[in-house]
């Protein structure tokens, strides 16, 4: 349990990293974090702590109490944003794909999927978002060392550089907690600047 995500937020509410609840407990304890309920209501550890932590599925036990499991924390005084340019991995390029092979549609366990070069090096393929996709390992033995029309193959999708910041992409792992904070429409709401009216 104490190796699972918590997101982080800067001060202006926008997600900046992915934690392991370890971590965001400390940063709660240290006064650098506080953390939000699903009433999007701010605590520091003290009142974070003293919630009942019997109503809620999700709690820590500690010698003394049970506490309840922050899913999304926000940080007191860092107000600068994520970066913005995404690494050029194979991890990102297996999320941006979703494990999906670009060529049968099929989601298969990335130890079953390969990257593939859609215009082969041998063609002058370079090696980049725009020319990496995931394929499973029959449909890149079919495509070989061709281009997908030479192989009278399709891709799903054309291959782009993508502009999520990876950790924050919601997937599988993600908690119905982020959702309000990764999603563009309610990224604006929490930062929108109100009129006095």
């Amino acid at each position: 349990m104490l190796d699972s995500s918590v997101l982080v937020l800067n001060r202006s509410f926008q997600p900046i990293h992915v934690c392991s609840l370890r971590r965001a407990f400390t940063l709660l304890y240290q006064g650098v974090a506080k953390a939000i309920d699903e009433e999007y209501r701010l605590f520091d550890f003290d009142s974070w702590a003293a919630l009942s932590a019997e109503v809620h599925a999700e709690s820590i036990g500690t010698v003394s109490r049970r506490i309840r499991v922050p899913r999304v924390v926000v940080l007191v005084a860092f107000d600068r944003l994520p970066r913005m340019r995404v690494r050029f991995s194979r991890h990102n390029i297996y999320q941006r794909d979703d494990s999906t092979c670009q060529y049968c549609a099929r989601r298969l366990p990335r130890a079953e999927l390969n990257l593939d070069h859609v215009v082969p090096r041998s063609q002058g393929g370079k090696t980049s978002w725009e020319n990496v996709v995931c394929s499973c390992i029959p449909c890149n033995l079919k495509k070989a060392n061709r281009t997908p029309e030479q192989a009278g193959m399709e891709l799903l999708q054309v291959p782009v550089r993508p502009r999520w910041t990876p950790g924050f992409r919601p997937t599988g792992r993600g908690y119905k907690a982020w959702i309000p904070f990764l999603t563009l429409v309610d990224v604006s709401y929490w930062n929108t600047e109100l009129l006095d009216e």
